[in-house]
């Protein structure tokens, strides 16, 4: 069985002779036989024996690559290039200084592809996994224009930006999540394991309970009872309504909408969309991409089906031949102090320029609004906690007080 190197090819063992008749040996990644001796061919080697390397036993567990890597990648290579590294030799020095093998093998087939005649961009496109098609337009306009170095710059910033913003927005979602579990996990231990200490105590008192008390231990008794069914309940569902995202366009559209309703979170949603529409805009823009398949871009990038078909709407009449900024009034869910910027872009003709101070400056709105929440969300977790376990300790404690009253 051929080994996977994490990129969806395979690593071949060859053994050729160069050019001037050195027998050479080593190992490529490739998709096949035939490609890797037409590969190694175009390298000036006469491939005698190409094989699959075999797969080990017990290998060592890849790692993932992530969106951070590949931010980290595009850094890299931006501050290499810019140093007058050439592009072959950055890749080298990257893959084989990473501590992440996968991104190590990542770069090792890149260099492979580049080395073997293939444009960059036409080798990124081989992983769409990592490098997805605004990522490969940028690199291609970088190529052709000569100035890949400084494409490669921007590219990182944007993707700098974008893994910073993911990781706010992200942030900003923990925290209304882990009051709900903690609140759920806290209730349901009271209830399962500490309401029926209680419940046998007030069995000898031979008295008519308090309603509220009766009330919780009526939950209680539900809990101990059916709590595995809740339980498998919440799992189906909520695997249910994973996969329904997954296959409906309409119930994601539905999500989108109605998440971008709500409170404070919807805000921090709808400021980051508007955010992450701007910093692409720019990129693609500032990098000689038109601005109608700017736009397409951005509406690829928004994150949110409420901005994407508004951007795509933009983009049909800025085709037909319209302002930008009317264009996105239209739409009716842009700020107006980002049409009023948009529009002095297009009139001064630094529109790019324009796009990257709304990004940074709804950036760094998105920023403030998490670091609120998160202070907000602080007390309000210990309300919440209180509200419950004190509600519980009432129901409790209760015929207690009643008891002393009654004596």
């Amino acid at each position: 069985m051929a080994k996977k190197d994490g990129t969806g090819q395979d690593t071949f063992q060859w053994i050729g002779v160069s050019a001037r008749g050195k027998r050479l040996e080593g190992e490529i990644t490739g998709t096949s036989i035939a490609l890797v001796k037409a590969q190694l061919r175009k390298q000036g080697i006469t491939p005698s024996k190409v094989k699959r390397k075999a797969k080990p036993m017990f290998g060592t567990r890849m790692q993932k690559i992530t969106p951070k890597d590949i931010a980290l990648v595009t850094r890299q290579i931006a501050t290499m290039l810019m140093a007058g590294v050439p592009l072959i030799q950055s890749i080298e020095m990257i893959g084989s200084g990473s501590t992440n093998k996968s991104v190590s093998k990542l770069m090792e087939t890149i260099g492979d592809e580049v080395k073997s005649g293939d444009p960059l961009s036409q080798a990124l496109r081989k992983h769409p996994r990592y490098f997805d098609d605004l990522y490969c337009d940028l690199v291609a306009s970088g190529e052709q224009s000569g100035a890949l170095d400084k494409i490669f710059d921007r590219v990182a910033l944007y993707k700098e930006k974008s893994e910073a913003l993911k990781s706010k927005i992200k942030k900003a979602m923990f925290y209304p999540i882990a009051v709900l579990v903690v609140a759920l996990i806290v209730t349901s231990i009271l209830l399962i394991f500490v309401v029926p200490q209680f419940q046998d105590i007030f069995s000898g008192f031979g008295a008519e309970l308090p309603a509220f008390t009766l009330f919780v231990i009526g939950i209680s008794n539900f809990m101990q009872e059916y709590w595995w069914v809740i339980l498998i309940i919440m799992v189906v569902a909520g695997y249910a309504y994973k996969e329904a995202l997954l296959k409906s366009k309409k119930l994601r559209d539905a999500n989108d909408r109605l998440i971008l309703k709500l409170p404070v979170i919807g805000m921090i949603l709808n400021k980051a969309a508007v955010a992450r529409y701007a910093r692409t805009l720019s990129t693609t823009f500032a990098a000689g991409v038109p601005l109608v398949d700017a736009l397409d871009s951005a509406a690829g990038a928004s994150g949110n089906a409420v901005y994407r078909y508004a951007i795509l709407d933009i983009k049909a009449e800025v085709s037909s031949g319209n302002q930008m900024n009317w264009a996105m009034r239209n739409s009716k869910i842009f700020p107006d102090m980002v049409i009023q910027m948009v529009a002095i872009g297009e009139e001064s003709g630094s529109l790019d320029g324009m796009l990257a101070k709304v990004a940074t400056i709804y950036e760094q709105e998105v920023d403030d609004a998490v670091d609120g929440l998160s202070s907000l969300l602080e007390p309000l977790i210990m309300a919440v906690l209180g509200v419950l376990v004190g509600g519980l300790i009432i129901a409790m404690y209760l015929p207690i007080f009643q008891l002393g009253s009654v004596i």
